[in-house]
């Protein structure tokens, strides 16, 4: 489950952020997560939770923010969100889409303790 390494890489993010903005502890850790990023929520979530025991996020919140596909049609020139996984345009219903937004996950906000 590869849940378990992004969240062992955000907790070195949050530890290198915590201490480089002399943080006593992290609150709130609030994340964008795309849905074509590959990362299962839930999993995330459940990882977060065991993973934050021994790191300065171990009373954080975890927000995680779900992103839906923004597409860009080349054949109707509209650009539209979708909650599902597809690339087909809800408009036209081409398959000339480019994807704008929906792919990544992104460390947007941490709320910390000074």
């Amino acid at each position: 489950m590869h849940e378990y390494s992004i969240v062992m890489s955000l907790m070195e993010q949050c530890e290198r952020l915590a201490q480089q903005h002399q943080a006593q502890h992290i609150e709130q850790v609030e994340l964008k997560i795309g849905i074509l990023s590959g990362v299962e929520p839930a999993l995330l979530a459940q990882a977060f939770e065991t993973f934050k025991l021994d790191t300065v996020c171990h009373h954080a919140k975890l927000v995680m923010n779900i992103q839906p596909l923004v597409l860009q049609c080349s054949t109707c020139d509209t650009q539209s969100q979708v909650q599902e996984s597809t690339i087909i345009c809800p408009i036209c219903h081409s398959q000339h889409t480019q994807v704008i937004d929906g792919e990544d996950m992104m460390l947007m906000q941490l709320i910390l303790e000074t």
